[in-house]
């Protein structure tokens, strides 16, 4: 890869990273964990990056957040590990690499249509809630001594949140179909 192709990268990876950090202030309040555009902006990521490239930008997301600049929804700093929400962020990066390693997939294979980024978005949006969930319990229950169950976890966590998220894989994928033709010919980097 030359210098060009290394800078484009670099740009596109901050780009994204500062969207993220955006996403987290544009919210729905909804109880117990927020609706944000930071899924909206993670799923692009992947898509539009790929796997690799996707994560990074994700992954230097949660590492400047946990470094201490205040760009999570709640703040900042290493202390947010201990946030039951955190486990959504590390799902972020997971469901990131997930949503570009199949959208990428499926463009090798000559099926990038919008139901196919969609399924793409939609198994990123599984590995971050399952992540997240699991995180939230674990934490609740067994760090911060604030017990919750099965039940309100699945409602408060799954519920009440996912479609929001699913109305965003939606445009994410339509978004992708129309934006990817005009990136094509940007050397993206992908791996």
């Amino acid at each position: 890869m030359d210098k060009t192709n290394k800078t484009k990268n670099l740009a596109y990876c901050a780009l994204f990273t500062a969207l993220i950090a955006v996403g987290a202030f544009i919210r729905v309040p909804v109880p117990v964990v927020p609706f944000t555009l930071q899924y909206l902006f993670t799923m692009l990521a992947g898509l539009l990056l790929g796997p690799r490239l996707g994560t990074i930008a994700v992954g230097t997301y949660v590492l400047l957040g946990l470094v201490g600049l205040p760009i999570f929804t709640q703040g900042g700093g290493f202390w947010y590990v201990f946030q039951p929400s955190f486990g959504y962020l590390l799902g972020f990066c997971v469901g990131t690499f997930v949503t570009g390693w199949l959208a990428q997939r499926l463009e090798q294979a000559g099926k990038n249509t919008v139901g196919r980024y969609l399924l793409a978005n939609l198994a990123g949006l599984a590995v971050v809630y399952a992540m997240g969930m699991v995180y939230y319990y674990i934490i609740c229950n067994y760090v911060i001594n604030t017990p919750i169950a099965l039940w309100p976890l699945f409602l408060y966590c799954f519920l009440l949140a996912v479609p929001g998220d699913l109305c965003l894989s939606v445009l994410g994928a339509v978004l992708v179909k129309r934006v990817k033709p005009a990136l094509s010919h940007t050397a993206l980097g992908r791996v």
